[in-house]
C-alpha cells in the first residue's frame, strides 16, 4: 500500500480513484453475450459455461445433488450458517412495515401498502470464493417479503459442482431453483428466460466488473437491478487509540476478496500508518490468496490526513465498508452521510457485517453510496398507493383539483371532477 502524506485537497479525486476495467471493451462483450443468449437461449448459456466455467453440460441442481451436498458439510458449519440465517432474519423482520392510512381531509383516505415482487433471480459469486454467505442475505429478506419465485444462479467447477454451502443456505432460505450458470450469461439468462431459467422482474447480487456491467445493462430490457454492485471495498479510519493488527486484518479481509478490490485507511498519525504496513505484510504471508490480495493492495493507499479532514474524505469515498476504529468515531458518525454498512470500533470487524451479525453485506460499491442503500427487506417489495374519496371529500378536495387542472390546461382533468360535482346521485 503506497503511504502519501498530508495530500493538498486537490489531490484527493485522483487519490480516492477506484480501479477500472476498460468500459468500452466490457460493454461489447456484454452486448455479444446477451444477443446470443436472447436469441438461442439455453444453447447459448451451455456454450459460455463452457467458454468461462470449463462446464458445458446441464445446469439446473437437482433435489439430489442438494441431499448430497448437506452430507458434505460438518455441523460446525451448518450450525454457523443457521445462527448467521437467524440472525440475519430478525433483522430483516423488523424492517416490515404495516402499512399507513391518514384522512389528509374529511373524505378524502391515502394509503400504502407493500407488494412482494413476484419473481426475482439471485446471483451468487463462486468463482475466486464461493459466497454461500451472499445466498442468506439475498434468500432471506426474498423470503420474508413474500415474493414467489427466487432463482439462484452461481458458477460451477469444471466438474459441474457448485459448493455444498451454498446448496445448503439455499434451501435454508427458500430458493425455488438453483443453476450452475455465472457471469454475463447468468444475468442475460435471467433477463431473457431460456428454456431451463426462468425470466425475473428484478436481479439481486454483488460480482465482479462483467457482472455489474451486465446488470446495468440488463435494465435496458425492463429488469430492475439492486444497485450496482461490484468489486469490494473498504475504507478504515483510524488513529492512536486503533491497534495496528486490527486494521492490517480488516484492509486484508477485503483484499483478498480479488484483484480489482481497494482497501484505503485514513489515518491522522504517520506512526500508525507505518506499524500497519508492518502489520500488513506480516499478515499477507499467511494468506491462501496472498496473490490476489498482493494486487488488491497495489490499488490500495494509505493517507494521512489531519483527524478534521476525516468526514470529508468519507463522504467523497462514499465507502462500501466503513471501518472507525477513532477516539471520535460518535463525532464521525454524525457528520457521514455516504456510506454503505458502518463498523464502529476496534472489535468491529466488517466480517462481522459480511457474515452474522445481521445487517445485509449486499452493498453499494464504487461511490454508489452517495445515492443507493444496501439490499434490505424493501429491495424486495414495492410500494403500491391507494386512495379512496367519499362524495363529501370530493365535494372538499373538487374546487382545487379544478383549479389546478384549469390553471395547467388540462381541462379533461378538470372534467372528471366537475361531472361528479354535477352529478346527483
Amino acid at each position: 500500500m503506497k503511504k502519501i502524506l498530508n495530500p493538498d485537497k486537490s489531490a484527493w479525486k485522483m487519490l480516492l480513484q477506484r480501479p477500472e476495467l476498460d468500459k468500452p471493451n466490457l460493454e461489447v462483450i456484454v452486448k455479444d453475450v446477451f444477443e446470443a443468449v436472447s436469441k438461442d437461449g439455453d444453447a447459448a448459456v451451455k456454450l459460455f459455461n463452457q467458454k468461462f466455467q470449463g462446464f458445458g453440460g446441464l445446469f439446473e441442481v437437482s433435489n439430489e445433488e442438494v441431499s448430497l451436498a448437506k452430507n458434505t458439510l460438518s455441523e460446525e458449519l451448518m450450525s454457523s450458517i443457521k445462527l448467521a440465517a437467524d440472525n440475519i432474519l430478525r433483522f430483516h423482520a423488523l424492517q416490515a412495515e404495516d402499512g399507513m392510512c391518514l384522512e389528509t381531509m374529511p373524505g378524502v383516505e391515502c394509503w400504502r401498502k407493500s407488494k412482494p415482487i413476484q419473481k426475482v433471480g439471485l446471483y451468487i459469486p463462486g468463482g475466486t470464493a464461493p459466497l454461500f454467505s451472499t445466498v442468506l442475505m439475498l434468500g432471506i429478506p426474498a423470503k420474508l417479503a413474500g415474493c414467489d419465485e427466487i432463482v439462484l444462479c452461481t458458477p460451477c467447477n469444471q466438474d459441474g459442482e457448485v459448493h455444498p454451502a451454498i446448496l445448503f443456505a439455499a434451501e435454508l432460505v427458500g430458493v425455488t431453483k438453483v443453476f450452475k450458470v455465472g457471469g454475463i450469461q447468468a444475468i442475460a439468462a435471467m433477463t431473457f428466460g431460456t428454456e431451463s431459467i426462468p425470466a425475473v422482474y428484478k436481479i439481486f447480487g454483488p460480482g465482479n466488473q462483467y457482472v455489474t456491467a451486465a446488470k446495468q445493462y440488463a435494465q435496458q430490457f425492463h429488469v430492475a437491478i439492486d444497485m450496482p454492485a461490484g468489486p469490494s471495498e473498504v475504507m478504515v479510519v483510524a488513529d492512536d487509540s486503533a491497534y495496528p493488527s486490527f486494521v492490517a486484518a480488516d484492509l486484508l479481509s477485503q483484499a483478498e476478496h480479488g484483484a480489482d478490490s481497494q482497501v484505503l485507511l485514513l489515518t491522522d498519525t504517520e506512526l500508525l500508518a507505518d506499524l500497519v504496513q508492518d502489520e500488513v505484510a506480516k499478515q499477507l504471508e499467511k494468506l491462501p490468496r496472498k496473490e490476489l490480495a498482493s494486487q488488491a493492495l497495489e490499488n490500495s493507499r494509505i493517507l494521512v490526513v489531519d483527524s478534521s479532514s476525516f468526514a470529508e474524505l468519507i463522504n467523497a469515498y462514499a465507502p462500501e465498508h466503513l471501518i472507525l476504529a477513532t477516539s471520535i468515531n460518535e463525532e464521525l458518525i454524525e457528520q457521514i452521510v455516504n456510506a454503505g454498512s458502518v463498523f464502529i470500533g476496534n472489535f468491529t470487524p466488517e466480517s462481522a457485517g459480511d457474515y452474522a451479525s445481521g445487517t445485509n453485506h449486499t452493498l453499494p460499491t464504487n461511490g454508489y453510496a452517495r445515492q443507493y442503500s444496501g439490499v434490505s427487506l424493501d429491495s424486495f417489495v414495492k410500494k403500491i398507493t391507494y386512495q379512496k374519496i367519499s362524495e363529501e371529500g370530493l365535494r372538499n378536495i373538487g374546487p382545487a383539483i379544478e383549479c389546478m387542472a384549469e390553471a395547467e390546461e388540462l381541462l379533461a382533468h378538470k372534467n372528471a371532477v366537475s361531472i361528479r360535482l354535477n352529478t346527483n346521485v
